[in-house]
């Protein structure tokens, strides 16, 4: 299945997650997206859902001779997540992506401050926390977003992509306590092969998501 673009899958992966409505089952939702291109599909759910919006800023560490190849993330102030398995694949040490990592964290930073306009970070205890990305290629960025969700106590934590390579989603089994994907197709390629429009979201576009009047 390819979807039309964010907001189509957001709707499609909302209805996968009907027990996690307001009210329901589970305690107080909400929904946290991986911005920038998370944050279209997590304002679906979230409206579905009945449910707050939020974010987790996490930043992929590429490897230094593909940005897209991610082998580790950076999220608030906890140190880089790295795949091992995939540095000792590669010949990579964790001081060889140092450099890129300190870059990393550097836009994370920036980016959290522009996003948050001072808002605190969410409480998650006693939550039900949905993080919410638009594709998991890797799995390596969604992994560090639950990982900082988990230490903030969730009553429960699931993980809400609508398409992933098989490997990121098995990956991710273990640090959520649900993982719901839509399409997991054996020949993934990349998450953008996925939608016909995978336009490129910008910090004005996140900004309006993210205003409190935003209807």
């Amino acid at each position: 299945m390819r979807f039309a673009d964010r907001r189509a899958a957001g709707r499609a992966l909302a209805e996968r997650l009907p027990h996690y409505r307001a009210g329901g089952q589970h305690p107080d939702p909400l929904v946290l997206a991986l911005p920038r291109g998370g944050l279209p599909v997590a304002d679906e759910v979230a409206r579905a859902l009945a449910a707050p919006l939020d974010i987790i800023v996490v930043r992929k560490i590429g490897a230094p001779f593909a940005a897209e190849v991610g082998l580790g993330a950076v999220v608030g102030d906890d140190p880089p997540q790295y795949d091992e398995a995939a540095l000792a694949q590669l010949g990579l040490t964790e001081d060889d992506l140092a450099p890129i990592a300190h870059r990393e964290r550097e836009e994370l930073r920036r980016r959290t401050a522009l996003y948050r306009q001072g808002r605190p970070e969410p409480e998650l205890a006693g939550h039900t926390a949905i993080v919410v990305d638009d594709g998991l290629a890797t799995g390596s960025t969604a992994r560090a977003a639950l990982r900082f969700a988990r230490a903030r106590g969730p009553a429960r934590l699931v993980m809400a992509a609508p398409v992933g390579a098989p490997d990121a989603v098995s990956l991710l089994r273990p640090e959520a306590d649900e993982v719901v994907c839509l399409e997991q197709p054996p020949a993934f390629h990349a998450v953008g092969s996925w939608y016909a429009d995978f336009a490129q979201l910008t910090d004005a576009e996140v900004l309006r998501v993210l205003r409190p009047d935003h209807s």
